[in-house]
């Protein structure tokens, strides 16, 4: 005789209530719940025209080129026996220094301030070495 408030399947058993146990280190224990996750989700999607790559760096080889390349120009002019090497490395600096502050301009690259400096240290790399011959060509004239 079953009615409709009456439970079929019989009294409901009464076992005492345990406090929920913080997980341990280790391997799982035997009565736990198995793995039920998968694989992790998938990225997002881009929307149509998005951009696959991020946007490019600068690119300020140039402008530090010609920083280096200037620098030691002038280190070379100023040492006398080296002015061979600063005309050189003037030139160097100059060509690399312009190309690095038309990058800048064109929003390529980031550092106006090497780029210049490139620049002020390559005409000072050339203008060295002229210095040293009209002071020569002075101190000739003059003992003549």
């Amino acid at each position: 005789m079953s009615g409709y408030g009456q439970n079929p399947y019989g009294p409901p058993s009464q076992q005492p209530q345990q406090p929920p146990q913080q997980p341990g280190y280790g391997y799982p224990a035997a009565n736990s719940a198995p793995y039920q996750g998968g694989y992790p989700a998938a990225p997002p999607v881009q929307p149509y025209g998005a951009a696959p790559y991020p946007p490019a760096q600068p690119s300020n080889g140039m402008g530090t080129a010609g920083l280096v390349t200037g620098l030691i120009g002038a280190i070379c002019s100023a040492i006398v026996f080296l002015w061979f090497f600063g005309i050189i490395l003037g030139i160097l600096g100059i060509v690399f220094g312009g190309v690095g502050r038309s990058k800048v301009s064109k929003g390529e690259a980031t550092n106006r301030g090497a780029a210049t400096a490139g620049i002020v240290l390559g005409i000072l790399g050339l203008i060295l070495p002229l210095v040293y011959l009209a002071i020569a060509a002075a101190i000739g004239s003059s003992v003549l």
